[in-house]
């Protein structure tokens, strides 16, 4: 694609940058407003003779099919438009969707009109229905009118962009443990013990590192040597520790770090490895390593020192602690954390290995929010915010580049063959940035010229690495209905970006190279590499985040009506979930149907206190020290208790208000989220309030009298029974049997989308339910498919979704398998031929 290789000269200044990008922005604005205008291009294309006979082939006869029209256009059209595309403050919502003819019959003979649905039934239902299915309302019939979704061009969300900048720069870091290796997994693994590697050494004056004495494996660090010291062969009036290994970051955010000593201590965080620090003297600390906490100067009195750092997720991070002892009294050291949605804690084995990666750079720059109008993050909204942001990142990637250029080059001061490591350096730099080798005048132009015009080196490389990551062809996500017959460098782009939401790695690109991506059976050895990697499980996990709305949700409660669910317990409640899922995922199953229908839970024993027995023992309340609870276990519980993630006390915790359950917030997210189907926004918004309700009535009989009107129930004839179901549990997801001093009443009948009757009283009946269910099936794979590709199925193909959920279906709802099905479609598909290749 053209626009993707765009010729830059050096001379290329910031008026001139402004300019493309400004016409970039305006590009990329005209085609979103392009597709504004799809509901009139529906109206003229049916203004046209259309091929009727094809639809019509599929009809029982031709007389149905125009005795179907005119019913809707006498009967449905007012409000919901003559093509399906709805109208202005009747229903606005078009009318498609997936449901197949028979579910969509039943649905018109039970509910349409809404004002008289006993108008449409029998053989008039059946006209209608088909009328509506076979010309706008499938998926086939959008495709038809060229009314499909389209692949639009969009750019990096802000994640993507952010993992894609770090892996640049640590694909240029050379590895650690094999000398100038590029090889991304000896970086990111996380590997080795759990704990730090700590060296022990007898002080002497300023040499607070003058003579090992011990080395060992520490969990955690929080010592009170209290007037002793920390082995029986060193001196306990001056002594030096220095741990170092690597600390993981499961979630993106800001992490706050607190060292607690009377002692000297300095904490470094995601630094490259210093030189050789000598004898751990007071002027010892390397110039370009600056300490994220700086106490080395001791004052005998206790100081708590902390500090805040932005991280990126699902990565593994150098960590180094400095720690002396000299003449004070007493000695102690604590080092402790605080991660996002989390509380103070030591850190220890969970989190921390002793194998020392490279530095991770980070990307702190704020970007405006990613759209989010269509339920899933995608990067096609641009602005001049945006922009803004992107030049800042660049400018601030180009500073840390310069900063440790000799480590990424490959040089050292003095060197002789500088110039030519530099030469070498830019373009390996800019072919890294664009997924793909260069074109012959980029190599010129980031080999010699840039170079060759530049006041000095540094300048040269501040220019290259500005033109590379404000360039399309770093920005922009490689899919684009202009690309035909992409080249394997851009299925390999796809590949790395669907499952990693970063770049491609070295053995991804080799596998370009080789012409080693033009097959189903080719793209699955590299998918299935790609599916054990780190990247993938963080994307996983953070897809089930999205999924389950994790992020979204308050957790806190009364503390007069729950004193005991405290910050400390929604921490291991969230820790629970994560590892349910975790093992569910990625076991050899990997069966969707598990998430639902489980019936243990993995807890500590603080939460199995509180979730068994309802009771937390002092030991659970207030754990030794300040230490977390590890130890997580599987709890089995009766069947009709727990039931997956439905039942899980995160997720009953959080679809619940803070002094009481709430079936109306339970059952909406089954019937979206689980069960997979649609819900109008309500006609008028109606709070609940629970001062307007007597005080001796439960909350099944508040919610039915709240939703009592004829308005109210015709979504709330679905989302009730669901949210009912779970009534056996309480606000904070303990299971109860009474409310009110009255036995709970769970049971209800549920309509399902083709109007069958089934009773529905426990969660379990719902999970059964929707693991049997095609809709249910067809709903998860939707969701898991727009959060990893950013499109819809549908672009895809007008049956991608249905022969996804097929295979999903014939490998046993494996999510792995599912996965790597979708990057197949996604990687290979020529969006414009509409094939595969």
């Amino acid at each position: 694609m053209n626009v993707f290789r765009i010729k830059l000269s050096t001379n290329t200044d910031r008026y001139t940058w402004t300019w493309l990008l400004g016409l970039t922005a305006f590009v990329m604005i005209s085609w979103t407003r392009a597709d504004s205008g799809d509901a009139g291009k529906v109206a003229r294309l049916m203004e046209q003779p259309t091929d009727i006979d094809d639809q019509m082939a599929r009809m029982e006869s031709p007389p149905k099919f125009i005795r179907g029209k005119r019913i809707y256009q006498k009967q449905c059209a007012s409000c919901h438009g003559e093509n399906g595309e709805g109208v202005a403050e009747e229903y606005d919502e078009p009318l498609y969707g997936n449901r197949s003819l028979k579910s969509l019959t039943r649905r018109i003979v039970r509910t349409m009109p809404e004002d008289d649905p006993d108008l449409c039934v029998d053989e008039d239902a059946v006209a209608v229905s088909a009328y509506v299915f076979h010309s706008f309302y499938s998926a086939e019939a959008r495709h038809n009118m060229g009314m499909a979704p389209r692949i639009e061009l969009a750019r990096l969300t802000v994640p993507q962009y952010q993992n894609s900048v770090a892996d640049l720069l640590g694909y240029l870091t050379p590895s650690m443990e094999l000398k100038g290796s590029k090889d991304p997994s000896l970086k990111a693994s996380g590997s080795g013990e759990a704990g730090l590697n700590a060296v022990y050494f007898q002080s002497k004056g300023m040499n607070k590192a003058n003579k090992q004495k011990l080395e060992r494996i520490d969990t955690h660090i929080e010592f009170d040597f209290k007037e002793g010291s920390p082995h029986a062969d060193i001196e306990p009036d001056q002594f030096a520790i220095i741990w170092e290994g690597a600390l993981h970051a499961e979630a993106t955010g800001h992490y706050e770090f607190r060292v607690s000593t009377q002692n000297g201590a300095r904490l470094y965080l995601n630094n490259d490895p210093g030189q050789a620090r000598g004898k751990l003297r007071d002027d010892s600390s390397v110039p370009g390593q600056q300490a994220l906490i700086d106490g080395w100067v001791s004052s005998g009195e206790m100081r708590a020192m902390e500090a805040r750092l932005f991280l990126l997720g699902g990565r593994h991070y150098p960590i180094r602690l400095e720690y002396f002892k000299y003449l004070e009294k007493t000695g102690s050291i604590k080092l402790e954390w605080k991660p996002p949605h989390g509380i103070w804690q030591v850190l220890n084995g969970e989190v921390l290995k002793t194998k020392r990666p490279p530095r991770t750079f980070v990307v702190e720059t704020i970007f405006p929010a990613d759209d989010r109008s269509l339920g899933y993050e995608r990067g096609s909204s641009v602005s001049w915010s945006w922009f803004e942001a992107v030049t800042q990142a660049a400018v601030k990637t180009s500073s840390e580049i310069v900063e440790r250029l000799p480590l990424l080059a490959g040089y050292k001061a003095g060197d002789e063959n500088r110039a030519s490591k530099l030469k070498e350096f830019l373009p390996n730099l800019a072919q890294l940035a664009y997924r793909r080798p260069l074109t012959g005048d980029e190599d010129l132009l980031f080999r010699d010229e840039l170079l060759a015009k530049a006041e000095s080196p540094e300048i040269a490389v501040r220019r290259g690495v500005m033109l590379a990551l404000t360039s399309p062809s770093f920005l922009y996500a490689p899919w684009n209905a202009s690309d035909s017959n992409p080249d394997p460098y851009h299925l390999a782009s796809r590949l790395a970006l669907f499952l990693w939401d970063s770049m491609p790695d070295q053995e991804l690109m080799d596998a370009a190279a080789k012409n080693q991506l033009n097959s189903r059976e080719q793209v699955l050895v590299q998918v299935q590499r790609m599916l054990d990697q780190p990247a993938s499980k963080r994307k996983m996990r953070c897809f089930f985040e999205h999924w389950l709305e994790i992020e979204e949700r308050d957790l806190q409660k009364d503390s007069e009506l729950y004193p005991d669910f405290d910050e400390k317990l929604i921490v291991d409640l969230r820790r629970s979930l994560n590892l349910f899922i975790e093992e569910v995922v990625w076991s050899d199953q990997s069966d969707y149907r598990q998430l639902l229908l489980d019936d243990h839970l993995i807890l500590n024993p603080f939460l199995r206190e509180y979730y068994i027995s309802q009771e937390v023992s002092e030991k659970g309340k207030e754990p030794e020290g300040n230490k977390p609870m590890t130890g997580f276990q599987r709890v089995r519980f009766p069947k009709e208790q727990r039931s997956g993630i439905l039942t899980h006390p995160y997720l009953l915790s959080a679809f619940a208000y803070h002094n009481n359950t709430s079936p109306i917030h339970r059952g909406v997210f089954l019937t979206r989220n689980v069960v997979g189907r649609a819900l109008n926004p309500p006609p008028v918004a109606v709070a609940f309030k629970d001062s307007d309700f007597p005080e001796d009535i439960t909350m099944r009989e508040k919610v039915t009298q709240l939703t009592s009107d004829t308005a109210c129930m015709a979504c709330h004839s679905v989302i009730n029974p669901l949210g009912f179901a779970l009534e056996n549990f309480d606000a904070v997801g303990r299971w109860r049997t009474h409310e009110k001093a009255r036995p709970v009443n769970t049971l209800s009948d549920y309509f399902t989308e083709d109007g069958e009757r089934i009773e529905v009283e426990r969660a379990r009946d719902i999970a059964e339910f929707a693991a049997g269910n095609e809709a249910a099936h067809t709903a998860f794979v939707s969701q898991i498919f727009q959060y990893y590709v950013k499109h819809p199925p549908a672009a895809f193909g007008p049956n991608a979704l249905q022969s996804l959920r097929l295979q999903f279906t014939e490998e046993g709802f494996s999510i792995q398998k599912l996965v790597m099905e979708m990057a197949v479609l996604a990687v290979t598909f020529d969006l414009e031929t509409g094939t595969q290749l």
